[in-house]
């Protein structure tokens, strides 16, 4: 069976062929996001920045899908390890149920709050009008997104890493060719600018939930979904959110982030808040293959502590430390050598490159000291202490960056926006160690 290597496997090689999988699949959807903000770019400088201000909800949207399957997904691996199928069926069928759920809360809410919530941030009415038709298209649309993420995480709880690869490919790349067609219009279809860009989003996410749903009806008939007879089941429930809201909740954080350090660029300018915007693309870069990582890590750890196997627990993040802090140097390296570079990419304009340039050299100082914060975050989740995890992030991407950027801002004005986000990776690093060594300890 595909799940008992989980428990028998040799983990230096294990954990590579789990994470490795999901690294291309994160590096190929953080070179979508680069190449949509390109396309975009091409419209004028408010596409970006409308495009921006719609990042915050968007996120949301992910995090609410990867929360709730991050949740089935330790849940699954815990209940295999523990050859519990009738428990197994149960917890998929809830993750499908939940699914259906939150989409229709999605579709609610792009209607309802995506106007309310751009014109906090600005009173363009051009730009309000981009980001509000950009927000309603892909909130309205999610439940492409919503079930492809919930069957990958299935897949990836039973050790199957291959198909997750395989879905995020799809969709990033059936993405990245229609976004320019749509966009500026070619081979004779209506030139649809920020719309389109979202409609190729939407067609990307759908084309890789249909492909998931074929891949699970043909390759997991052991795990059955039942909804004839479907009943809540309070426990189940209460284990799955007890996961799923911590870890949502630390999906969300960046997007909380962004609209709040927004709010601050704004005061100084528009391209402080484009800078601040395509670093967050780029970012991906370095943070998508530590994710990595971390998806390989989860059902490891989820298994083996079913399984009762607690050496190979403490093996795996090890292991995972290791992984991790060499992605992180090589990002910093990019961010400090290469800068102007990779604006350029997006903007020739001079004030951007200057600006960004020193962003992206001061902010990249934190890469090194957020591994232990990714890990363990991915750790806690997988032991099912979602709290623990979102405690670190907490403090990583919420409250100590925040505080420092209110007070530096007026202190330091731009650089001291950017030092208070490796201030609060400093900090975190050292929480996050000694709650990681605690519970290593306690296993």
């Amino acid at each position: 069976m595909e799940n008992n290597k989980l428990e028998q496997k040799g983990i230096f090689s294990l954990l590579l062929t789990m994470s490795i999988p999901p690294m291309i699949s994160m590096l190929i959807m953080s070179l979508y996001n680069i190449v949509d903000s390109y396309y975009v770019a091409q419209i004028s400088n408010d596409a970006l920045t409308a495009v921006s201000l719609a990042f915050p909800l968007q996120n949301i949207c992910l995090a609410v899908s990867v929360g709730i399957g991050v949740a089935i997904n330790a849940t699954m691996a815990k209940s295999l390890g523990e050859k519990n199928s009738e428990l197994t069926n149960k917890i998929a069928t809830h993750g499908f149920v939940f699914t259906g759920i939150h989409s229709i809360i999605f579709v609610v809410f792009g209607l309802v709050f995506a106007r309310p919530f751009v014109v906090l941030f600005t009173n363009d009415i051009e730009i309000i009008n981009m980001s509000v038709s950009y927000i309603q298209i892909v909130l309205c649309c999610t439940f492409g997104m919503q079930f492809h993420i919930l069957i990958e995480k299935i897949f990836q709880a039973t050790g199957n890493m291959f198909v997750p690869m395989l879905l995020q490919m799809l969709g990033a790349i059936v993405n990245i060719i229609l976004d320019p067609i749509f966009i500026f219009g070619w081979f004779g279809l209506p030139k649809m600018g920020i719309q389109g860009a979202a409609i190729a989003t939407i067609i990307g996410q759908m084309s890789a939930f249909i492909l998931a749903y074929l891949l699970y009806k043909r390759n997991l008939k052991s795990i059955k979904v039942d909804f004839k007879h479907f009943k809540f089941d309070k426990h189940i429930s209460k284990r799955l959110y007890s996961i799923a809201i911590p870890s949502g909740m630390m999906m969300a954080f960046p997007s909380i982030l962004v609209s709040v350090l927004n709010s601050i660029l704004y005061s100084f300018s528009q391209v402080a808040v484009n800078v601040f915007g395509i670093y967050f693309k780029l970012q991906t870069f370095v943070y998508m293959p530590a994710c990595g990582i971390v998806q390989g890590m989860r059902p490891i750890i989820s298994y083996n502590i079913g399984a009762q196997r607690i050496d190979r627990v403490i093996e795996v993040v090890k292991y995972a430390l290791l992984f991790t802090f060499v992605i992180m140097v090589a990002g910093t390296l990019i961010f400090e050598i290469l800068p102007s570079t990779v604006i350029e990419i997006f903007s020739k304009d001079q004030d951007m490159i200057i600006l960004g340039t020193r962003a992206f050299r001061i902010i990249a100082i934190g890469f090194i000291f957020s591994t232990t914060a990714v890990v363990f975050s991915g750790m806690f989740e997988a032991l099912g202490l979602g709290f623990s995890s979102l405690v670190i992030n907490l403090m990583r991407q919420l409250i100590l960056v925040i505080l420092f950027a209110i007070i530096f801002s007026a202190m330091f004005g731009l650089d001291g926006i950017w030092f208070s986000i490796v201030i609060a990776e400093i900090m975190t690093c050292v929480i996050s160690s000694l709650m990681g060594y605690k519970a290593i300890k306690n296993l």
